[in-house]
């Protein structure tokens, strides 16, 4: 069934896909009732019967997630000599009925830090729905994130230049820096803001910290607007212990309101 590793894949990277699905056969087709095929925009993994009958459910499944639909639909099809399609023709004698169900691309989320708040992010983010990175300059570091291997959504990463993962990231994810360093946490900072396109910043620190990096962060060229879309601190600010744990739980709060997971 490489359709289910295909829904791994596109959970890891977190990217969207259309689970393609024949619910009804009639007559002679290529694959019974139940066969699936996931369609990615650039790539698919199984199938449910080669020629034009799988070509056009491509073709429709990729204008979907063009279109960012979110219903799911069916489609029939005659394989016979009479019904053309721009794939040519499929004389199998049969009639297909195919569901296709979008597959939402999970949120993603990056944490730049193993340390010890990094960790407990991590862990108690794993419950939830998301692809979750997890990013580190320091070999050790990443090396000791070996022990949150129970996490199946979870992809860490050993980056010198910690800012080259985080362009890697997809448009919409959210970033969460805590490094070990202030300045490699500016350099973060200033490469978040400079791409544009992420769902949140967010940056573990105290008014003090805060301040300093709002200033420089303007003498890099941030407009205040721009400086303004960071969040700093992190979490729910009614949650106001600072151990690992809770800090953990405030996070997780506030992303879980922010993406309204249920």
């Amino acid at each position: 069934m490489q359709w289910l590793t295909g829904l791994q894949r596109l959970r890891e990277e977190g990217s969207a896909g259309v689970l393609v699905t024949l619910i009804e056969t009639r007559g002679h087709s290529p694959r019974r009732a139940g066969a699936k095929m996931l369609v990615a925009r650039d790539r698919a993994w199984d199938t449910v019967g080669g020629g034009n009958l799988e070509a056009t459910l491509t073709d429709l499944a990729r204008r979907m997630l063009e279109e960012g639909s979110v219903v799911p639909v069916t489609e029939e099809m005659s394989l016979n000599e009479h019904a053309v399609t721009r794939y040519g023709q499929q004389c199998c004698g049969g009639r297909v009925t195919a569901l296709l169900e979008p597959v939402a691309a999970p949120p993603v989320v990056a944490v730049f830090g193993a340390g010890h708040v990094g960790w407990e992010i991590i862990r108690a983010l794993g419950r939830l729905p998301l692809t979750l990175h997890l990013v580190d300059s320091r070999q050790d570091a990443v090396d000791e994130a070996d022990s949150l291997s129970d996490v199946s959504s979870l992809q860490v990463h050993h980056a010198p230049a910690p800012e080259t993962a985080l362009n890697e990231l997809p448009a919409g994810s959210r970033v969460l820096i805590m490094s070990h360093d202030h300045s490699e946490d500016l350099i973060l900072c200033d490469a978040a803001l400079r791409r544009g396109d992420l769902g949140s910043i967010g940056l573990i620190g105290s008014a003090a910290k805060w301040a300093r990096f709002r200033k420089k962060l303007r003498e890099l060229g941030h407009a205040d607007a721009e400086v303004d879309s960071i969040t700093c601190p992190i979490g729910m600010p009614e949650i106001t212990g600072k151990s690992p744990a809770v800090i953990a739980v405030s996070v997780t709060a506030a992303l879980t309101q922010a993406l309204e997971l249920g």
